[in-house]
């Protein structure tokens, strides 16, 4: 998640304080994912560093300390917009390196693995769903990042179950190959003079 993008979102509609930054990050992200005062005004220093955003007069950090976007800070904004992130390869997913290495691990039943993951999975979409009915229509930020989340989620019990699906015929073709009668190797012909 990009916070020093956001924030030039925010100030881009007009001047505000770090305080009132944090908030409305918060609201417009429909308070999904909190952020910490300090990593607004540690943004805000590294923004201004940048020549993206100005500080008000006075040299002054603080609470009362305002913000404005530069002519900078909106072509930067412009282009984070507009352009796709980078999805060229797969992040790194502690589930999907958990199976992985499961698979490999002597004595694990990778089938149990997958199956108390997908269970959690499932037991967090209907929270979600939960949340959904009760808040989601009243807040369209919140609304917004419960539908990412459940689709999100979804994906994760779809990979969870094409994993094990996959897991299981490994297994069975390995274990018809140990059960297969080895090759009768063919006999040399004698040849009698």
């Amino acid at each position: 998640m990009s916070v020093r993008h956001a924030l030039l979102a925010l100030l881009s509609e007009g001047p505000k304080y770090g305080l009132q930054l944090r908030q409305e990050f918060e609201a417009r992200t429909g308070e999904v994912w909190p952020l910490n005062v300090g990593q607004v005004y540690t943004t805000l220093q590294r923004l201004e560093r940048d020549g993206l955003v100005e500080a008000d007069g006075g040299g002054e950090d603080g609470p009362q300390r305002g913000f404005r976007i530069t002519d900078d800070g909106r072509v930067e904004l412009a282009a984070w917009l507009r352009t796709p992130p980078d999805l060229s390869s797969p992040p790194r997913d502690e589930l999907v390196i958990k199976i992985l290495i499961a698979v490999q691990v002597p004595n694990v039943d990778v089938h149990d693995v997958v199956q108390a993951h997908r269970r959690y999975l499932v037991q967090l979409m209907q929270e979600w769903t939960r949340l959904k009915e009760y808040a989601a229509d009243r807040d369209l930020g919140f609304g917004l990042a419960v539908d990412a989340e459940l689709f999100r989620l979804d994906a994760v019990v779809r990979w969870l179950d094409a994993a094990d699906g996959r897991i299981k015929r490994a297994s069975l073709e390995r274990l018809d190959r140990a059960l297969a009668p080895l090759p009768k190797s063919p006999r040399k012909a004698v040849v009698r003079p």
